[in-house]
């Protein structure tokens, strides 16, 4: 590991900040977005019998939030690099 001298520790708390608030902006919009704010224009729709809003609010946020989980892992491993965190 690097001396704590030699890291950007304000650009790489920025950059973390920045990507954490991107995917709860992400997980919102997926989640209750999809599952209750844009359901009956999402309704019109139909997947595998039943109503795409619906399936956002009881499936679809979960995987979207596996998915941001799995997401944030790899951008977390890449920013680390990129700041000399990780040794």
């Amino acid at each position: 590991m690097q001396d704590i001298n030699e890291i950007d520790t304000k650009g790489y708390w920025a950059a973390t900040v920045r990507l954490t608030i991107t995917l709860l902006v992400i997980w919102f919009v997926a989640s209750y977005g999809a599952g209750i704010l844009f359901r009956d224009v999402l309704d019109q729709v139909s997947i595998g019998g039943a109503p795409l809003g619906f399936w956002f609010a009881q499936q679809g946020a979960i995987y979207v939030f596996l998915g941001l989980i799995g997401y944030y892992c790899y951008a977390m491993n890449r920013l680390e690099k990129k700041f000399g965190v990780k040794g």
